[in-house]
């Protein structure tokens, strides 16, 4: 670990961001080919392309008939913006926050949407909530995997069957790649650039029974903009769940998901894409395992991510410096693996600790995974080395 000399293999796909996310193995723009450009995606052949996303979506992530799928606009952040300006005020809320994006839903809803009956149940990062607190009488706000802290819920147990609120749950970066138990959650997000390495821009929204009776029989207090709409004189907009989408969608996107979502169905499904996850995971974790510097940021192993691992920095040296001092040390890691060409995009998120985030979703390769472990040893020590010599 000491050695500042280059290790000698390199990743063949040094594409480690947490989003948008590695492509699946063997992709080319060849994929794309029978792309319906210059299309209406009103038009037989766009509406057959939405439709068939759909379907493959409910058959590789194993969603139940009694669930609808729909694509809306502006990614994962487009999907739970709809849910929560469209389904919450009609019972007060609670918001399970631990991680950025979870912390800006408790923005939305405190400050944006200004609900008066509202309770935040929050935990630093690496650390998740006391779930026991939850009152499902509320409404309930929650991320299942914290993209940004690595912090996850290990299962839905915590989520009682005879609950009276509606759980709302942002899986953008645990759908596909960890076990989402549907009979629990009433409101499903993610977006097609996560764990399937699509591209941006288009979320999806899944609604249980009990979601979409809320819809049908609750009206918000406030206007709700044309692209939050999923309702019309008191019933749910149907086509939005049959590839009718509320506004133009990108067909080569749909194209690149379609090709991603075929692959997926022919390496197994759903059990396989866990699979990969949690043998690229593994790789992390051993090299965690025998790091005198690196820790996992998530500090409960059953809460640990599959997709989005995050990792502190626990050298004693790297610890005694100020807060500055270690994010300068964390980034000119992250420039250092850059330069190389070895990783791009793992450093971690802005309002993360200092430290490394490393993409392990099923579209990466374990191979790739285990080639990068030395070259996160090797930027340490450059780092190390470098602030012993400014000393």
């Amino acid at each position: 670990m000491t050695t500042l000399d280059a290790p000698g293999l390199r990743p063949a796909n040094p594409n480690f961001s947490s989003g948008p996310c590695a492509k699946r193995p063997g992709w080319s723009l060849e994929a794309l080919r029978d792309a319906a450009l210059g299309r209406s995606h009103r038009a037989k052949i766009g509406k057959s392309k939405l439709a068939r996303a759909i379907d493959l979506t409910r058959e590789v992530l194993q969603v139940p008939e009694t669930h609808r799928i729909g694509i809306v606009p502006a990614s994962d952040t487009g999907a739970v913006e709809m849910t929560l300006w469209s389904l919450l005020g009609a019972r007060g809320v609670d918001m399970v926050a631990w991680e950025s994006f979870g912390l800006g839903w408790v923005t939305d809803v405190i400050k944006q949407l200004k609900l008066p009956d509202v309770r935040k149940i929050e935990a630093e990062y690496g650390k998740l909530p006391d779930l026991s607190q939850i009152d499902f009488d509320h409404d309930v706000v929650f991320t299942w995997n914290g993209t940004t802290s690595g912090v996850r819920v290990p299962n839905a147990d915590f989520i009682p069957a005879d609950r009276k609120g509606l759980t709302i749950c942002d899986a953008t970066s645990a759908a596909f790649a960890q076990r989402l138990d549907f009979e629990k959650l009433d409101v499903v997000t993610f977006s097609w650039q996560k764990v399937l390495g699509g591209e941006a821009a288009h979320g999806m929204l899944i609604l249980g029974p009990r979601a979409v009776e809320r819809l049908e029989t609750y009206t918000p207090a406030w206007p709700l903009p044309k692209i939050f709409r999923m309702t019309k004189g008191g019933k749910l907009i149907e086509g939005i769940f049959k590839g009718e989408t509320i506004n133009t969608p990108s067909l080569l996107c749909v194209e690149d998901y379609l090709d991603a979502l075929e692959w997926a169905k022919s390496i197994g499904g759903l059990d396989a894409l866990i699979t990969r996850a949690d043998a690229n995971f593994a790789v992390i974790d051993r090299f965690v395992a025998a790091s005198a510097w690196a820790a996992h940021l998530a500090e409960q192993p059953e809460t640990r991510s599959n997709t989005s691992v995050c990792l502190s920095i626990v050298d004693p040296e790297f610890q005694a410096l100020d807060a500055e001092a270690q994010a300068v040390f964390a980034k000119g890691m992250v420039l250092l693996l850059d330069k190389e060409g070895v990783a791009f995009d793992i450093g971690a998120y802005r309002d993360a600790p200092p430290g490394l985030r490393i993409w392990a979703g099923a579209t990466v390769e374990a191979s790739d995974l285990e080639a990068l472990m030395p070259w996160l040893d090797w930027a340490f020590a450059r780092q190390k080395a470098a602030l012993k010599a400014a000393a």
